[in-house]
């Protein structure tokens, strides 16, 4: 049975999150923060919607999770993310000292690990490759259906 509070269950959360942006024809990545157990953060990629940027699921989580906590630190924070962060949200990361970060599937072309670890805040604890498969899978089938839309 699957704990409640297990990484695969938080990063469940990420994928149910990645799915609206697929619905909503956002490339699918969703991301929840954890504080204590409890999701105190949900975001999806939103820079169709927004013409944005910058709108990528792990930004707006940072953003909704400093609301909710009144900071702009997230030391007692995880972020659980579908894809492996950019270089521009690992830099935002960086600067919200995040205690945790969890991701789903490896991003070789765009990912901040191209460039090692040393782009997180050194006391970020970092694990990847949870529930990878579904993850990427959901990711490759959003890029060939577009591939075939063309």
């Amino acid at each position: 049975m699957l704990s409640v509070f297990s990484d695969d269950h938080f990063m469940r959360q990420a994928l149910k999150e990645a799915l609206v942006a697929r619905d909503a024809g956002e490339i699918p990545v969703g991301a929840v923060v954890v504080c204590q157990n409890q999701v105190i953060a949900r975001a999806h990629n939103q820079t169709e919607l927004l013409r944005d940027v910058t709108a990528h699921a792990e930004i707006l989580a940072i953003t909704a999770a400093s609301n909710f906590l009144n900071s702009k630190y997230l030391r007692d924070c995880t972020l659980y993310v579908t894809l492996e962060p950019c270089v521009m949200c690992a830099g935002a990361l960086f600067w919200s000292q995040l205690g945790r970060i969890v991701y789903g599937a490896a991003d070789d072309k765009r990912g901040f690990m191209r460039f090692g670890k040393v782009l997180l805040h050194p006391k970020t604890q970092l694990e990847y490759g949870v529930l990878m498969e579904e993850c990427s899978t959901l990711l490759k089938a959003f890029f060939q259906q577009q591939r075939e839309a063309r």
